[in-house]
């Protein structure tokens, strides 16, 4: 149990220490508000991309494909998100912040809070069925945020922004290259291997500092029921109802902890831009991903803790 603790520590430490440098460069000012904004995005289009890529073009085709695992969790998402839909909509009245509630509860920041947790457990090289997952969890994310905070708000929706969304997703191209490349075989020079393999373990410290910068605890208003709902439902219910069934169905070592890295990770970053780009509540937003972000430390410990001693991975 004594080493089970140190694996699980030595998984999320890290995320926090990281955090913890972005909020001393908040507060020593070394950074402004604007510039955390553009160093965040040259992040998310420069350096994912890159990540993506290296992860997936090294591989075939046959290691990266779980499609049982691909099933379930699509499987997961869609009844955490038609759960959630009818609760929040008995407790909450108002359109905004029904469509900001629902978001935040069924999207994970996959991505910069939960893949650094797999890759600290099994080293970035083991990772393709993880890194593919990716490709499909974020633009599934994606077009069910566009849907439900335009239902919310009520507007239309239109198929064919959420497809040119998807197509020009940075992290979707950055898989796209990488699955073009595994099936052609490909093999950098080493000189380019060496730049991006560099760059790509550059993108979870940078992406987790930034965070860190990026938290604002004055976000918490009038909100803190719907709050409370949103961080219960997220960090323990969905992690407790998805890692269940996925030790029920079998899941183990990289499989089991790239759900954990899916269920367990706390709310999506990009659902405040979101939200408050598409009319829905962006001041519950921000404190849902700013507090589930902070006690999200403490669970997803937990969660690590409970499936290792019980062997999942």
């Amino acid at each position: 149990m004594v080493q089970n603790f140190v694996v699980c520590s030595e998984a999320v430490i890290p995320l926090f220490l990281f955090m913890l440098i972005g909020m001393g460069i908040r507060r020593a000012k070394l950074l402004t508000p604007h510039e955390i904004g553009r160093v965040n995005h040259m992040v998310f289009v420069v350096f994912f991309p890159v990540m993506m890529f290296t992860n997936l073009y090294g591989h075939t085709l046959r290691e990266i494909v779980d499609p049982h695992l691909v099933l379930f969790v699509v499987a997961v998402i869609l009844g955490v998100y038609f759960a959630s839909i009818p609760i929040v909509l008995k407790m909450e009245p108002s359109p905004q912040r029904r469509g900001a509630m629902i978001q935040a509860i069924y999207r994970s920041n996959f991505i910069i809070m939960g893949l650094p947790v797999a890759i600290s457990i099994f080293g970035r090289e083991h990772l393709a069925v993880t890194m593919m997952m990716i490709a499909i969890v974020v633009p599934m994310y994606n077009v069910m945020a566009v849907i439900t905070l335009e239902i919310f708000r009520g507007g239309s929706i239109r198929a064919g922004r959420i497809l040119l969304r998807i197509l020009t997703n940075p992290l979707i191209l950055g898989a796209a290259a990488g699955l073009a490349a595994a099936a052609a075989g490909l093999h950098l020079p080493q000189v380019l291997d060496g730049v991006i393999t560099e760059m790509a373990d550059m993108t979870s410290p940078l992406a987790l500092i930034i965070l860190g910068a990026s938290f604002n605890f004055k976000s918490l208003s009038h909100r803190k029921r719907d709050l409370v709902v949103c961080l219960a439902g997220k960090l323990l219910a969905v992690p407790g109802i998805g890692l269940t069934l996925a030790m029920m169905m079998g899941f183990r070592g990289v499989a089991f902890v790239t759900c954990i890295s899916i269920f367990a990770a706390p709310t999506a970053v990009s659902s405040f831009a979101m939200a408050e780009s598409m009319g829905s509540d962006g001041e519950l937003a921000g404190a849902c991903v700013v507090f589930s972000s902070a006690f999200s430390i403490f669970t997803m410990f937990f969660w690590l803790f409970l499936f290792k001693n019980l062997g999942m991975f």
